[in-house]
């Protein structure tokens, strides 16, 4: 079932934008950058800002499930994509979330990682670039004021939580890169590098069984059925107007309770032994890391990456390396798999390593999307 061809809205002239701004993110520069960079092109776009800068984790989170948003045209997200995860999660947590979420949301990179305003400025047509002048892309792309569909991932976990996430979700080498990086914000994006080559002198196997339901049916798998003219989002149908109550978050009509086995038409992984898993559903996993390089915004697709154990540090950072330009899969690595999915399920075996939800760390149990 292709998604449907993309159409674009347009933010209204003047616009009133809530502008929500976290101050320590990346290397704590994003309170002066917006004041230099942003504010002056805003301004000139006869877009009008409020700026909410947040004091404490969760604030944002607080700030857009509480608030009357009606007064803004747009929520604009000025930091790390960790704070677009609290955003997002918020709006989800609203009683009015089907209309909430209609709202347009804009990303304006002020991290250290940036992975989906990285993606964004792909998905734009524009050349790589990072620091300021991925800034200055993506204000001009808020200036600009097209906007279209995002998809979401529903993802829930054994202790019955449940997320809506826009990034990826991860498991071993690249979320324990993530967070032992964490005490090195200082050094913006070169945190990454230095985490990186820490936790390839201790590469670490992790073990469990993954599972997933291919985009495509595999040869000798009775295809699931479909709905042409259902809109299709990441793991999620919408149901028919009326077979839910008011209010009620989206179904996740793909997936079983975790509790039970997997549907006969999932695939199951049969190694179990991992170095990691990352299930990605846009095309930077970070501003120098292009890592689906086909992902798109409006997809339907989960793009899902496995590397098994038993590869070589040298492989592994050779695939990293290549990674940056996008060019890891040409590489033809047998450890490395790639499969687009449009559900799946991971169980670790023990409760070991660090799991990771659009760059938020996450108590390791069993999950699924």
């Amino acid at each position: 079932c292709p998604p449907a061809g993309d159409s674009y809205g347009v933010l209204p002239r003047p616009c009133r934008a809530l502008v929500l701004l976290n101050p320590q993110s990346g290397s704590g520069r994003a309170l002066d950058d917006f004041q230099a960079v942003v504010q002056p092109m805003l301004a000139e776009a006869d877009i009008a800002t409020t700026v909410f800068v947040t004091e404490r984790p969760h604030h944002a989170h607080e700030k857009v499930r509480d608030e009357d948003l009606s007064q803004w045209d747009t929520l604009v997200v000025m930091s790390g994509d960790g704070l677009l995860f609290e955003v997002v999660n918020g709006l989800m947590e609203r009683p009015d979330w089907k209309e909430a979420m209609k709202k347009p949301l804009c990303i304006l990179p002020g991290g250290s990682g940036n992975a989906l305003a990285a993606s964004i400025n792909y998905y734009a047509g524009y050349d790589h670039v990072a620091k300021k002048k991925l800034l200055t892309n993506c204000t001009f792309i808020l200036c600009k004021g097209l906007h279209t569909q995002m998809d979401l991932v529903s993802l829930s976990t054994a202790s019955g939580k449940r997320f809506f996430s826009f990034l990826g979700f991860g498991w071993g080498f690249i979320s324990d890169v993530d967070i032992d990086s964490e005490k090195y914000r200082w050094l913006g994006s070169a945190r990454f590098t230095l985490g990186t080559l820490q936790c390839l002198a201790k590469l670490r196997v992790y073990q469990g069984r993954l599972s997933y339901l291919p985009l495509t049916p595999e040869q000798g798998t009775p295809p699931a059925p479909c709905d042409p003219h259902a809109p299709i989002t990441n793991g999620l149908i919408p149901q028919p107007a009326g077979t839910e109550a008011p209010g009620s978050l989206p179904p996740d009509s793909l997936l079983v309770p975790l509790g039970q086995p997997v549907p006969a038409h999932w695939t199951v992984v049969p190694e179990e032994e991992f170095v990691l898993v990352y299930a990605i559903y846009q095309s930077h996993l970070g501003t120098n890391l292009l890592m689906a390089p086909a992902a798109r915004l409006h997809d339907g697709c989960i793009h899902l990456f496995y590397m098994k154990a038993g590869i070589s540090r040298v492989t592994l950072l050779k695939l990293f390396l290549a990674m940056s330009r996008g060019t890891h899969l040409d590489l033809n690595c047998p450890h490395l798999c790639y499969i687009p999915v449009r559900a799946f399920r991971l169980e670790p075996r023990v409760a070991a390593g660090i799991m990771t939800v659009d760059g938020e760390a996450l108590a390791c149990e069993p999950v699924q999307g």
